[in-house]
């Protein structure tokens, strides 16, 4: 099976100033080597061969840096000229791709997902996009999600909770979904469409265990730096 993926890459790390500097978000380097190529490395273990980089600020320095190609895995840019949001991200990065169901991530984040399970469970699931996720304490830095079965039922606002599953920021979506509702140009994956579809029940999803870390904060970024061993 070959796999395709999109990887959200256009951010630029406003919360990580104090600690990285005029470089996106997820070139942040993590034992010496940018974030998101951990990333690349990862997906291509699991068999990934085309990625859509779905890339807005900086995203020069990305593209200089990769190229058209990391190891076995054909590299594509979808360049937003100005913010479409994360829905928008997606949705141009979506466009560039040809297999009917794709993974979709979040390059600030590192979920340990077998993408094979996810894939299969999404297939079975017959669902329009599946959400990897994960139980985490102390859970307050987070909304949560809700799920009843198979089927994520709805996302709560964050609150002090000492333990809550999470979205993890990893997807499988039917590649054709987002254009099957009349969205704006610009729009949240989260808010605008992720929210509302799950009342139709066509969001399903999967817990997973592994190693999960988001480096949107200088704390995590700063742990990630002791634990780049777990990334590999």
């Amino acid at each position: 099976m070959r796999f395709e993926a999109v990887i959200l890459a256009g951010g630029a790390g406003t919360r990580l100033r104090p600690v990285i500097a005029d470089i996106p978000k997820p070139m942040a380097p993590v034992h010496g080597k940018p974030f998101l190529e951990w990333m690349l490395r990862r997906l291509e273990l699991q068999g990934v061969s085309r990625v859509a980089l779905s890339v807005g600020y900086l995203h020069e320095a990305i593209s200089a840096y990769f190229g058209n190609r990391f190891g076995s895995v054909e590299l594509l840019y979808a360049v937003e000229e100005e913010p479409l949001g994360t829905g928008g991200g997606i949705r141009k990065g979506l466009a560039m791709l040809d297999q009917p169901d794709v993974f979709v991530l979040n390059g600030d984040t590192f979920f340990r997902v077998d993408l094979d399970v996810l894939y299969r469970f999404h297939r079975q699931e017959r669902a329009g996009v599946t959400l990897a996720l994960k139980t985490i304490s102390p859970a307050d830095r987070y909304g949560t999600v809700e799920v009843l079965g198979s089927r994520v039922t709805g996302f709560r606002e964050k609150a002090p909770l000492a333990l809550g599953l999470i979205n993890g920021g990893v997807y499988c979506i039917r590649r054709t979904l987002l254009e099957e509702y009349g969205l704006p140009t610009k729009f949240s994956f989260e808010q605008d469409f992720l929210e509302k579809r799950v009342r139709e029940g066509s969001v399903a999803g999967l817990e997973q265990d592994g190693y999960f870390i988001d480096i949107g904060v200088p704390a995590d970024y700063e742990r990630v730096q002791q634990e780049w061993n777990l990334l590999c």
